[in-house]
């Protein structure tokens, strides 16, 4: 069963990466799943939000998605993020010695 302190973790740790380069990959139903990567925006009681980067230069409206901590630790919505120093070509962060895990 999971825990309070489980969410809190998630929350802290989130928290600490708000500007950081993530990958986000979600399950949106029955065998679809969508990966898309951006910027953690910002953090809240209950949610975080993701602005994503656009993938189409004809298009100039920012697209944001926003999670529940629930939804990271069901893995209903799995991140993968990028340390500060790797830059745009960097190796995602949970490779990296410097990750800490979210869950």
């Amino acid at each position: 069963m999971y825990g309070q302190n489980d969410l809190s973790k998630i929350k802290s740790n989130l928290a600490d990466n708000v500007g950081n380069k993530v990958r986000l990959t979600a399950k949106k139903g029955r065998k679809q799943i969508v990966t898309r990567e951006g910027v953690i925006e910002s953090t809240y009681p209950s949610i975080f939000t993701v602005k994503l980067d656009n993938q189409n230069e004809f298009f100039t409206t920012e697209r944001r998605v926003s999670y529940s901590y629930a939804d990271v630790l069901t893995k209903s919505v799995e991140l993968v993020i990028y340390t500060p120093d790797e830059g745009e070509t960097g190796v995602p962060a949970e490779e990296s010695s410097e990750m800490e895990d979210i869950v």
